[in-house]
């Protein structure tokens, strides 16, 4: 179900808050969501924000003294002019907040679009997004962890790729669409998708498709195997753990420590492809689609996949957010 559905769904109406003032034959009318409205409503909150009501409560009990702290800091800095305790308060609770980020990142409407369907100014929406969307970041990057190199975790590879690395993270980049900037405009512009972009990298455990590491997000037209080196990504990696990625990574054992990367085979330039290559290459597929199924769970979030509207500001953030909550999807389904 679409926001737009839910907001002309009739089952919604004792749940829905109206205002209806009448200035000058204009008629406003405010729908607001709400975390205690919500809880009735388990498989629209799902819709709404991509995660589960458990995964979110229990991400709620992590994110609630990060935020009390941080709003002690913000109340006891040295320039405030107010007493503790002072001044006007915040429209939304922390928690509604947080469902207010989580549900921006995955709808990515405008703030005025926001404010309207939480039932506050777009100033505040804004505010609440600046106050929760670092916490997040910093969550996100908390459900990230390298594959550990043990031999309980070892695959049974084929003899096609006997060669490859038997633990590896597996290695892919997205491009995001932004708006035309105003100077460098050939930097951010990309041949590939015909429009200026900003491209991400992102590792896989090969076993359970967590997100174990998203890169710094840099201009579009960089190439892959640059950005790989630039992330230092490989040289992070634990003894024994290699990288597995695409065409676009051919030599990247030259940037291991111990050689441990793997690329498909290229095709011989003027001659067809053989017959071994072709097999080679379709086992390498199978290995690392994990990876292209979890950009894709990074890409339903719609903050990465609409064409962005802040440009640079904030993109790794956005992005390593938005891993955290598919990592702990994850989780959940596996414990279930």
């Amino acid at each position: 179900m679409s926001v737009l559905d839910l907001l002309h769904d009739s089952s919604w109406t004792s749940y829905s808050y109206c205002m209806v003032v009448h200035r000058d034959s204009i008629i406003e009318a405010t729908v607001m969501f709400r975390l205690s409205r919500l809880r009735s409503f388990p498989s629209i909150f799902r819709n709404l924000t991509g995660i589960t009501m458990t995964v979110f409560d229990q991400l709620l009990q992590e994110l609630r003294p990060a935020f009390a702290a941080q709003r002690r800091r913000r109340l006891d800095r040295p320039n405030r002019q107010r007493a503790f305790g002072g001044g006007d308060t915040f429209d939304l609770e922390a928690d509604d907040q947080f469902l207010l980020t989580i549900f921006w990142l995955r709808h990515y409407p405008t703030q005025e679009v926001l404010g309207y369907l939480f039932g506050v100014s777009d100033s505040t929406a804004k505010r609440a997004i600046d106050r929760c969307l670092p916490l997040l970041h910093a969550a996100g990057k908390d459900t990230m962890r390298l594959p550990d190199p043990g031999r309980g975790r070892r695959k049974d590879l084929s003899t096609l790729l006997k060669d490859t690395p038997a633990v590896a993270v597996l290695i892919d980049t997205f491009e995001q669409p932004v708006q035309r900037p105003k100077r460098r405009q050939k930097r951010f512009y990309s041949g590939k998708k015909k429009r200026h972009t900003l491209k991400s990298q992102v590792a896989v455990d090969e076993e359970t498709g967590a997100i174990v590491d998203v890169a710094d997000s840099v201009p579009g037209p960089m190439a892959d195997l640059k950005v790989l080196k630039r992330s230092q990504l490989l040289k992070r990696l634990p003894a024994g753990v290699g990288g597995v990625g695409d065409l676009a990574y051919v030599g990247m054992a030259d940037l291991h420590p111990q050689g441990l990367g793997s690329a498909p085979r290229r095709k011989p330039r003027g001659q067809p492809r053989p017959l071994a290559d072709r097999r080679y290459n379709k086992a390498f597929s199978r290995r690392r689609i994990r990876v292209e199924h979890s950009i894709g769970r990074l890409r339903r979030f719609q903050a990465l996949s609409h064409t962005d509207r802040h440009f640079r500001k904030g993109h790794t953030a956005r992005v390593r957010a938005v891993a955290g909550l598919v990592n702990r999807m994850l989780d959940h389904k596996k414990a279930a």
